[in-house]
């Protein structure tokens, strides 16, 4: 795929003709969102409790298992049998939402939980579809 970089204001009325100074740039979007191709999976956020930081309900998050996840970390991980994106703070040992309405996750010793990768991106679509986005 090649890029044109075109910067896009929001509030536009209109804006400059693409072709005015023509770019082509080389990439693809792998390039461009996946750092470590063969650790890297794309999974779609559900709920609503990450919306805060920008991860709402159908967003498509790519998830990179080669990162070690560090404290503040967007994460998605195996809690109790259930895959969860959460932020993670390892000093209290908790998973915390972005929302306010949802309540911070103690992670205890004798939980199943699992850090299967840290979120690098996030990709919203605009128009669904049902090959991409989870609607």
């Amino acid at each position: 795929m090649k890029v044109i970089p075109i910067p896009a204001q929001a509030g536009i009325t209109g804006f400059e003709s693409p072709a005015a100074e023509y770019t082509q740039l080389g990439m693809s979007l792998d390039d461009l969102l996946i750092e470590h191709p063969s650790s890297t999976f794309i999974g779609i956020a559900q709920g609503e409790s990450m919306q805060d930081i920008g991860i709402f309900d159908g967003d498509m998050i790519i998830v990179d298992r080669h990162e070690t996840a560090r404290n503040g970390d967007v994460i998605v991980a195996n809690f109790n049998g259930e895959f969860v994106c959460k932020i993670l703070d390892k000093k209290r040992r908790v998973l915390l939402s972005s929302n306010q309405q949802y309540q911070p996750v103690t992670i205890h010793d004798y939980d199943s939980f699992s850090i299967e990768g840290v979120v690098t991106r996030s990709v919203r679509c605009h128009r669904q579809s049902p090959l991409l986005c989870g609607h």
